[in-house]
C-alpha cells in the first residue's frame, strides 16, 4: 500500500507537468508527421509518374517496333523476289550457284532481322502488360493462326528443295 501511494503521487503531478510543459514536442510531433505525409505523398507521386511513363516508352516502342517490322516485310520479301530470280537465272545458266548462296544468305538474314523484331515486339508487349497492371489470362492469348501461322522448317533452307 505505501509503494501503490508513493507511484500515485510520482506519477500524478509529473504527468500533469508533462502536458502542460512539453517544450513544444507537440508542435514538433505535428510537423513531424505532415513532413512524413508529404513524403509519402511525393513517394506516391512519383510511382505513378513511373507507371505512366512505362506505359508511354512501352507504347512508343510498339509503334516502332511495328514500324520496323513492316518495313522488315517489305524488305524480306524484296528478297525472296530477288532468291527466285536468281534461282531462275542459275536454272537459266545466266548466273553460277554462288549468286543463289548470295541471295539465300540475304534471305536467312532478313528473315532472322524479322524474327528478332517479332521477339522485341512481344517484349514489349509484356512490358506494357506489366506496366499496366496485368490482368489477362491464357484464354485471352491469340491463337496460331492469328499469329501468322506455323513455321516449316523448309522456310529456313540455305539450299532450294526440289
Amino acid at each position: 500500500m505505501f509503494t501503490m501511494a508513493r507511484r500515485y503521487w510520482a506519477l500524478g503531478p509529473t504527468g500533469a507537468a508533462l502536458t502542460l510543459f512539453d517544450g513544444g514536442a507537440k508542435n514538433t510531433q505535428y510537423k513531424q508527421a505532415i513532413d512524413s505525409f508529404d513524403a509519402s505523398v511525393a513517394g506516391y507521386r512519383q510511382t505513378v509518374l513511373t507507371g505512366f511513363q512505362e506505359v508511354e516508352d512501352n507504347l512508343a516502342a510498339l509503334r516502332i517496333l511495328d514500324e520496323e517490322s513492316q518495313v522488315q516485310d517489305r524488305t524480306l520479301a524484296a528478297a525472296d523476289q530477288a532468291l527466285a530470280l536468281t534461282i531462275n537465272q542459275y536454272q537459266a545458266g545466266i548466273v553460277s550457284y554462288l549468286n543463289v548462296m548470295v541471295a539465300q544468305t540475304a534471305v536467312l538474314l532478313n528473315r532472322q532481322t524479322a524474327v528478332q523484331l517479332q521477339g522485341e515486339r512481344l517484349s514489349a508487349s509484356v512490358l506494357l502488360v506489366k506496366a499496366l497492371g496485368g490482368g489477362w489470362n491464357v484464354a485471352m492469348l491469340p491463337s496460331p493462326e492469328q499469329v501468322g501461322g506455323e513455321v516449316k522448317w523448309t522456310d529456313y533452307l540455305i539450299f532450294p528443295v526440289d
